[in-house]
């Protein structure tokens, strides 16, 4: 098909020239100039090709009168190059100091000068000056606005002032050309600030943008997420955050762990249950085996069904036994909340476990047990071992006889956890 295009265009254009031809050649025209006393006669061709002549040598000469600029231009654009290259080697090798002689030396070409003040600024700023970044990204701002107001907030946001991120990022996060950098600052910020309506607000243009992995937009959309269920003022603005988070979001435990909780606090401990029962169906999670027992006094003997139901599942938990342990302590079945939350010391010193078993031997009259227990959860606190009931110091009492045997997929026994 090209070719067919081709062969019809070529004869258009010979038939054009025919016919040009033959037009010039019954009246080729007729071209007088008459200057101071001489007069130049020729035809209309002719002065058009002397035209062209003209206008090719003069060409020619401006050529070559600027060649030696422009090499001496194209010499200098390729020291610059090496020096922003070798300038961010050395910054990555942390020669901090000799980077920043170097791209200084490139700032000067204006084609690169932007990137090499952007770089400049980081080699600042990891030398802990961060006056001295700040001028540099000060000069960065007149080539590459949008990039060295992201690095600044950046510099800010691990320096530790998120405040100050978001009085310099607030007013610009309309703009069109909103760094995708900025926004994951601006959002770090809201969440370092509990603003989670702020965060919210910023999320939408992130995921656009696709400057983060999915694994890590994932992350940070459930902190989003978590912090503005936290804060939710009614039930209906958790529900409405429930709905409109995306689908692989209200999978992740801590999503479902935070709408559990503030459900919970709303009176709407079946919503809460719900959530978390389903969750455990489709895979076991121990941080959701904990706050099926943080749900308040509602639907206690229920939830000590279910999770007992649970022991065939994970029968080691310590997770579920402390929440089977609490969910006798709130029924005030002292001896049968006891045997759950030793278990679940003796499998891992748990500062929640040994508060609950703390209130449950309080239950029971054991008042020097009770306070043993009490003990025991400030020092696993403190990140010291626990005692033993009896006096002893122990980090790990020997109950591997309590212990329920474990297997893997193919039924092969797990070697029993002993530190």
């Amino acid at each position: 098909m090209k070719t067919w295009i081709l062969v019809l265009v070529l004869l258009l254009v010979a038939a054009a020239a025919a016919l040009g031809w033959q037009w010039v050649a019954d009246d080729p025209g007729y071209v007088l100039i008459r200057v101071r006393g001489t007069s130049i006669e020729t035809s209309l061709v002719v002065a058009l090709a002397a035209l062209l002549l003209v206008w090719a040598v003069i060409s020619l000469g401006w050529r070559l009168l600027r060649w030696p600029l422009r090499a001496w231009n194209r010499v200098q654009d390729k020291r610059a190059r090496e020096n922003l290259a070798n300038g961010l080697a050395a910054f990555a090798e942390g020669r901090n100091a000799h980077a920043e002689r170097l791209l200084m030396k490139a700032s000067k070409r204006s084609g690169i000068r932007g990137p090499a003040f952007l770089a400049m600024a980081r080699a600042a700023h990891a030398r802990g000056e961060d006056a001295r970044a700040c001028e540099f990204l000060d000069q960065a701002a007149l080539d590459v606005e949008s990039a060295a107001l992201a690095l600044r907030a950046r510099f800010l946001l691990d320096r530790g002032r998120p405040a100050d991120v978001l009085a310099l990022l607030k007013p610009r996060m309309a703009d069109a050309n909103f760094a995708p950098v900025a926004r994951v600052c601006l959002i770090e910020a809201a969440l370092v600030g509990n603003d989670a309506q702020l965060a919210l607000d910023a999320l939408p243009g992130l995921g656009k943008s696709q400057s983060l992995s999915s694994v890590n937009q994932a992350a940070l959309e459930t902190r989003v997420y978590v912090l503005a269920m936290q804060s939710a003022a009614s039930q209906s603005r958790l529900n409405g955050l429930w709905s409109a988070a995306p689908r692989n979001l209200r999978k992740q435990p801590q999503m479902i762990a935070a709408f559990a909780r503030r459900a919970a606090a709303f009176g709407q401990v079946l919503a809460a249950m719900d959530e978390i029962e389903s969750a455990q169906r489709r895979e076991w999670d121990e941080s959701l085996a904990l706050v099926y027992g943080e749900l308040g006094p509602a639907e206690l003997a229920t939830r000590m069904r279910n999770a007992e139901a649970w022991l065939s599942i994970a029968p080691n938990s310590s997770n579920l036994l402390c929440t089977l342990g609490r969910l006798c302590r709130d029924q005030k079945l002292w001896g049968k909340g006891i045997q759950f939350l030793e278990r679940a010391v003796e499998i891992e010193n748990s500062l929640n476990a040994w508060e609950a078993l703390g209130d449950c031997y309080a239950g029971s009259g054991d008042e020097a047990r009770a306070l043993r227990c009490y003990n025991n959860a400030l020092l696993v606190q403190r990140g010291k071992p626990a005692l033993a009931l009896q006096g002893k110091s122990s980090t790990r009492v020997d109950t591997h006889a309590m212990i329920v045997e474990e297997r893997d997929q193919h039924g092969v026994p797990r070697l029993p956890r002993t530190g």
